[in-house]
C-alpha cells in the first residue's frame, strides 16, 4: 500500500511539474496565433506588454493573460485609441492547447480589467470600430477565414471600465464612468438566458442639452437570447436612474440593416419619493424618512426601427398631482406639486420628437411658481415657447431639500416672461426673430466664487423684455468696498442663456468707489470652511477679463482704486470683446493733476497691455511714492519735488494682479519738469556727486522747464541728451539705467574754468583777468554703478587738455590779428614798447623760440612739470 501511494504521489509530482511547464510549451504558440489571427482581421495597431499562459488562474480551465494591451486607429482615425485596458484575461479548456494551428480554440470565458472603449463617428459616418480588415471575395463557408477563436462562452465580465461614445453627425455623446458589468449565460446554444448586473455612471447629451450628468444607472436583467435571430427579451428585470426604480418589459432584435426595439417601461409603484429618486444622491440625502404626499409616475413606450433614418416611436409621460414633501430636519416642505410633462414622436422621424410642459407647479411658503411650455423639431430648427411666472426666495432651496451646494443662495427671484424662438435665429444672431416680453427681476442675492475676493451682493437687478430689445433698468451691487450702478441694453440675453453666445450690449456704469483689488483672487485658500474655499487654488490666480463678455461700457466714478493708487472723477469709455479690454477717451485726476489714456489691455493666455498716457501737472514726489512703475522710469525722481508733465506709449507683459512685468516693456516717453526742488538726501547718487563737484552746490539745486525723452526695451532705459541749468553751469545729461538698478550715465557741464582750481590757475594766468574770470571748459563726469552705490568718474584731465585748447586757439587768434609782439606782451616777455626802429625788428628765429616757449608753458600746466625760466630768457633781445 505504501508503494500504491509512493507511485500514485510521483505520479501526480510529475503531473503538477508537466502542468507547471506547459505554458512554456504553448505560450509562443498562442501569442503567435493571436498576432496572426490579429494581422488577418484588423487594420489597426495592437500591442501588449506582456503575455502570459496559466494552468492554474481558472483550474480546470488555461487562462491567457494579456496585460497593458491597447488598439490605436489607422486613417481616418490615426492615433486615436479605439480600446486600452490594465488587462485581458481569456479561459479556455486545456485540451483547447492540444489542437492543432488549423483548428480555433474555444473561449469559454472573458475578463475585462479598467479597460477604456472609445467609439466616435465622424460626421461623414465612419465608425472608429470598423477596423475589420476587407475580403475580397465572399468566404465559401461560415469557418474559412475564422481560423484562430471561437467563442463559447459562459460568462464575461468587466470590472472598473470606462466606456465613451460620440457622433458628430448627430451630436450624441455618451459616457459611462465606473463600468462594473457580468453576464453568465452560455452562447454556445442557439436559445438560452443570460443573467446580467450592470452598474455604471452616466452622462448623456444630445445637442446642447444634457439629460443626464453622473447619474448612477444600474440594471440586473435576465434577458432571454435568441441567437439564430439576433432577438433579446427582457424576462425579469430592474433599472435604477439614481435611486428611481424602473422595471422594463419587451425585445432589441438585432436585423441585417437596422435594428428594432419595442420595450415599455414604468415605475413599479406611485409614491411620489421616486420625483426624489431623480435627484443624484450627491445631492440629496435618504430618502427613507421623507414625508410625502401626492403621486409620482413614469411611463414611457419605445417602438420601431432604428437606422440612418429613423429611430423608435415614442410616448414617454411623466406625471404628478397635488403632492408634497417634507424632510424631517428641514423647516419648510414644498405643497402643491404638480407636473404633466411628455416626450413624444408619432413618425419615427427624429426631427419629429416633441416636448410638451403642460404644467410645472409648486408652492413654498405663500410663494407659487409655475411654468409651461413646448419645444418642437428638435434635430432641424428646435422651436421654443415658454412661460415662467411666479416668486421663488432662493434661501428657501437649501430650506426644503438636504442640498450640498457649492455656495449658499439668497435672494428673491421673479418672472412673469414669456419667449417663442427658434434655435437658428439664436445661433445666427438673428435677435429680431426672439419674441420675448414680460419682466424678470432679483433682490438681495450674494454670490461668492473662488474667483471672487470678496461676497458679490446685488442689492436688486431688474429686466424689461419686449419684441426685439432687453433692457436693463437698473442694477446696484456691491462688493467689498466697491459700488456698481448699472443700466443698459441686452442684445442676445436668450442666445447667452441658452447657447452659450456671449453676452452683447450697450451699459452705462457708475460708480463711488470702484477698487480693483476687491476683484483680485486671494493667494491662499483657507485651510478650513466649506467645501467651496478648499477647493480654491492654493496659488495665486490671474484676473481674467470674462471671455463671454462682448459689450460696450460708457463708465464713470468718483473714485477708481487700484492697489496703492487712487484715481478720481475717472470716465471714458471701455469696449470689452475676446478677453480684451479697449480703453477710450479715459480721463481722471491723479497725484494732483490730470490722465488721460487710451489703449488696449489683454487678459488671455498671456495678460499684455498697450498704452498711451498723458499726464498733465503732476506732483513729483507722490506718483513716485506710489507707482513702481515710473519710479522704475525714472528712479533719482524720488529726490524730487514739483510737478512735471509726461507722455508715454507703453507696452508689455502683465503680473497676475494687473500690474506691468518691468523686463517686458517696451516704448518711449517724453517728460517735462516744470519745477523741482531737488533734496539729495534721498538719492545717494546725487550726494556722491556733490560730494566729488563740490561747486556744484546741489544742496540748492532747482530744476525748471527740462525736457526729457526716453525709450525703454529689455528691462533697460535710455535716455536722449537733454540739458538742464544749475546756478549758471550747464549741464548735458544722457545715458540709461536697469532693472537691476545698475546706471551708466554721462553727464557734461560747461564749467567756469576757475572752478577747476590749482589744476588750471597757471593756464588761466596767460589769460587777461576779464578772459579768465569767463572763460568756461566742458567736464565729462561718468556715473555707473548702481543707483544706491554709485560710482563717480571726474574727468578733470580731460577739462583741462580743452581748456589747454582753446588757449591755443586764443593764442592763434591772437597771433594773427595782432602779431608777435602782442604775443609777447601776453606772455610778459617785453616791458615798454621800444622807439627805436632797430629794437622793432625781431629775429624770426627768436620769435619761433618764444611761441614754442608758450606751448611748452601749456603743455606744462597740463601734466605740471613747469621749467623754471633761465636768466637768458628774462632779458629779451
Amino acid at each position: 500500500m505504501k508503494k500504491l501511494l509512493k507511485i500514485l504521489g510521483i505520479f501526480l509530482g510529475i503531473v503538477l511539474i508537466l502542468l507547471a511547464l506547459s505554458p512554456l510549451f504553448f505560450k509562443g504558440t498562442i501569442e503567435k496565433l493571436v498576432k496572426k489571427t490579429i494581422a488577418a482581421n484588423l487594420d489597426a495597431e495592437v500591442s501588449w506588454s506582456d503575455f502570459d499562459l496559466s494552468l492554474f488562474k481558472s483550474f480546470p480551465d488555461a487562462a491567457l493573460v494579456i496585460t497593458d494591451f491597447s488598439v490605436i486607429n489607422r486613417t481616418p482615425f490615426a492615433g486615436d485609441t479605439l480600446a486600452s485596458g490594465k488587462s485581458l484575461k481569456v479561459d479556455m479548456g486545456i485540451m483547447q492547447l492540444l489542437k492543432t494551428s488549423d483548428e480555433p480554440i474555444k473561449v469559454d470565458a472573458l475578463l475585462f480589467n479598467e479597460a477604456f472603449v472609445n467609439i466616435k463617428l465622424d460626421s461623414l459616418g465612419r465608425a472608429n470600430y470598423d477596423i475589420a480588415i476587407k475580403q475580397d471575395a465572399p468566404l465559401v463557408d461560415d469557418t474559412e477565414g475564422n481560423a484562430g477563436f471561437t467563442f463559447d462562452l459562459k460568462k464575461y465580465e468587466i470590472k472598473n471600465s470606462r466606456i465613451a461614445y460620440s457622433d458628430l453627425s448627430t451630436e450624441t455623446f455618451l459616457q459611462l464612468k465606473n463600468v462594473n458589468h457580468e453576464g453568465t449565460g452560455d452562447f454556445s446554444l442557439a436559445q438560452s438566458q443570460l443573467d446580467t448586473k450592470t452598474e455604471a455612471i452616466t452622462s448623456f447629451r444630445l445637442g446642447d442639452i444634457e439629460y443626464l450628468s453622473d447619474n448612477t444607472v444600474s440594471l440586473d436583467a435576465v434577458i432571454e437570447m435568441d441567437l439564430d435571430n439576433q432577438k433579446y427579451t427582457f424576462l425579469e428585470n430592474e433599472a435604477r436612474v439614481n435611486e428611481l426604480p424602473l422595471t422594463f418589459n419587451g425585445f432589441v432584435k438585432v436585423n441585417e440593416t437596422n435594428n428594432e426595439i419595442d420595450l415599455s417601461f414604468t415605475t413599479p409603484s406611485s409614491d411620489f419619493k421616486n420625483f426624489l429618486a431623480v435627484i443624484p444622491k450627491v445631492y440629496v440625502k435618504e430618502l427613507d424618512d421623507v414625508k410625502t404626499t401626492g403621486d409620482f409616475t413614469v411611463n414611457g413606450v419605445l417602438k420601431g426601427i432604428i437606422d440612418e433614418e429613423r429611430i423608435p416611436t415614442m410616448d414617454i409621460a411623466i406625471k404628478s398631482s397635488n403632492a408634497s414633501f417634507k424632510y424631517p430636519d428641514l423647516p419648510k416642505a414644498v405643497q402643491n406639486i404638480s407636473m404633466d410633462v411628455q416626450l413624444k414622436n408619432e413618425t419615427g422621424l427624429a426631427k419629429d420628437t416633441y416636448l410638451n410642459i403642460n404644467g410645472l407647479t409648486f408652492k413654498i411658503d405663500n410663494e407659487i411658481f409655475n411654468a409651461n411650455g413646448s419645444i418642437r423639431n428638435f434635430t432641424e430648427n428646435a422651436l421654443v415657447n415658454l412661460a415662467l411666472k411666479g416668486t421663488l426666495n432662493l434661501a428657501n432651496i437649501e430650506q426644503v431639500l438636504p442640498l450640498e451646494l457649492e455656495q449658499e443662495l439668497s435672494g428673491v427671484f421673479k418672472a412673469d416672461v414669456t419667449t417663442n424662438f427658434d434655435m437658428a435665429s439664436v445661433e445666427n444672431e438673428q435677435y429680431q426673430n426672439i419674441k420675448t416680453s414680460g419682466t424678470a427681476s432679483v433682490t438681495n442675492f450674494n454670490y461668492t466664487d473662488a474667483a471672487l475676493k470678496n461676497e458679490l451682493k446685488v442689492a436688486n437687478a431688474n429686466i424689461s423684455f419686449d419684441p426685439g430689445n432687453i433692457r436693463l433698468n437698473d442694477l446696484n451691487a456691491t462688493s467689498g468696498q466697491t459700488d456698481i450702478k448699472a443700466s443698459g441694453n441686452i442684445q442676445n440675453l436668450i442666445p447667452f442663456l441658452l447657447s452659450k453666445q456671449d453676452l452683447k450690449g450697450l451699459f452705462n456704469v457708475t460708480s463711488n468707489t470702484f477698487n480693483i483689488n476687491d476683484f483680485m483672487t486671494s493667494e491662499t485658500a483657507s485651510e478650513e470652511g466649506s467645501t467651496r474655499n478648499r477647493a480654491a487654488t492654493s496659488e495665486a490666480k490671474a484676473v481674467k477679463i470674462p471671455d463671454f463678455l462682448d459689450a460696450t461700457l460708457d463708465f464713470s466714478a468718483d473714485k477708481v482704486i487700484y492697489d496703492n493708487i487712487t484715481l478720481n472723477n475717472a470716465k471714458g469709455t471701455m469696449s470689452i470683446q475676446n478677453e480684451t479690454a479697449s480703453l477710450r477717451n479715459v480721463t481722471s485726476t491723479i497725484f494732483g493733476g490730470t490722465i488721460a489714456l487710451a489703449g488696449d489691455l489683454s487678459t488671455k493666455e498671456t495678460s499684455t497691455f498697450d498704452m498711451n498716457l498723458d499726464l498733465s501737472k503732476i506732483d513729483i514726489a507722490e506718483t513716485f511714492a506710489k507707482s513702481e512703475m515710473l519710479k522704475y522710469l525714472v528712479p533719482i525722481a524720488n529726490s524730487l519735488k514739483g510737478s512735471f508733465n509726461t507722455k508715454i506709449n507703453l507696452k508689455g507683459n502683465l503680473n497676475n494682479d494687473l500690474t506691468p512685468q518691468l523686463t517686458s516693456l517696451a516704448g518711449n516717453a517724453l517728460a517735462e519738469v516744470i519745477t523741482a526742488e531737488v533734496d539729495p538726501t534721498k538719492a545717494p547718487l546725487l550726494s556722491k556727486l556733490g560730494e566729488q563737484v563740490q561747486f556744484l552746490n546741489i544742496d540748492k539745486l532747482s530744476l525748471r522747464d527740462v525736457d526729457t525723452k526716453l525709450t525703454f526695451d529689455n528691462g533697460n532705459i535710455v535716455v536722449a541728451p537733454f540739458d538742464f541749468d544749475i546756478k549758471g553751469i550747464k549741464v548735458t545729461a544722457s545715458g540709461s539705467h536697469g532693472l537691476d538698478k545698475s546706471i551708466n550715465y554721462n553727464l557734461n557741464m560747461d564749467v567756469p574754468a576757475k572752478y577747476l582750481g590749482g589744476q588750471v590757475s597757471g593756464l588761466l594766468a596767460k589769460l587777461s583777468a576779464s578772459d579768465a574770470e569767463t572763460m568756461k571748459v566742458a567736464l565729462p563726469i561718468g556715473l555707473t554703478g548702481t543707483l544706491t552705490s554709485p560710482q563717480i568718474s571726474v574727468d578733470t584731465k580731460a577739462a583741462v587738455t580743452t581748456l589747454t585748447q582753446k588757449l591755443i586757439e586764443r593764442q592763434k587768434e591772437e597771433l594773427t590779428t595782432k602779431g608777435t609782439d602782442i604775443l609777447q606782451d601776453i606772455l610778459g616777455g617785453g616791458g615798454t614798447k621800444p622807439t627805436d626802429t632797430t629794437q622793432t625788428q625781431t629775429n624770426p628765429t627768436t620769435n619761433q623760440q618764444n611761441t614754442t616757449q608758450v606751448v611748452k608753458d601749456i603743455l606744462g600746466g597740463l601734466f605740471g612739470k613747469t621749467k623754471k625760466k633761465t636768466d637768458s630768457t628774462k632779458g629779451g633781445n
